[in-house]
């Protein structure tokens, strides 16, 4: 499952968020998405986790918790058909 991730702290790496979700289940990759001209986080990013159940328990225990001062939010990640 796709999962998107926003408002996270824009020190925050990719192994620190990585590690969050791993509490979970197996995390297959993290991307923080990052301004191309600066490389400054933009404050969102996606976890890919294969396991539906582990994802979704992730995503309930992980919405609205408190990760480096901020709350995070975390949803599936819908995607856009063309």
């Amino acid at each position: 499952m796709n999962i998107f991730v926003a408002s996270l702290p824009f020190s925050i790496q990719e192994s620190d968020l990585r590690a969050s979700f791993e509490a979970f289940g197996t995390v297959d990759s993290v991307r923080i998405v990052t301004d191309k001209f600066t490389g400054r986080s933009k404050g969102f990013g996606f976890v890919e986790m294969p396991n539906e159940d582990q994802a979704a328990m992730a995503i309930a225990q992980l919405n609205g918790a408190t990760v480096q001062g901020r709350s995070i939010v975390v949803n599936p990640s819908v995607a856009k058909n063309s």
